[in-house]
């Protein structure tokens, strides 16, 4: 599980990093709508990644690979 959990963060800033080179390239007008589409699709890998990493992290809990530590709620 903590590989899964380690590979989802990369492949998130992996998607960051992608939509910020996508959004930082120069070029001439009509690539500015390819750049636009690349950056927004990057950004939608990112959520879509996100999420998968959330419910993954949530099923682990549930089956339980993975147990909550820290402060008790109330205290």
């Amino acid at each position: 599980m903590k590989y899964l959990v380690i590979l989802a963060f990369v492949a998130i800033l992996g998607s960051l990093g992608s939509a910020l080179f996508f959004m930082m390239r120069g070029g001439t007008a009509q690539d500015d709508k390819r750049r636009g589409r690349n950056m927004a699709r990057a950004l939608a890998f990112r959520i879509g990644f996100s999420i998968l990493l959330f419910l993954c992290i949530l099923l682990a809990w549930k089956l339980g690979y993975i147990q909550p530590t820290g402060i008790a709620a109330g205290q």
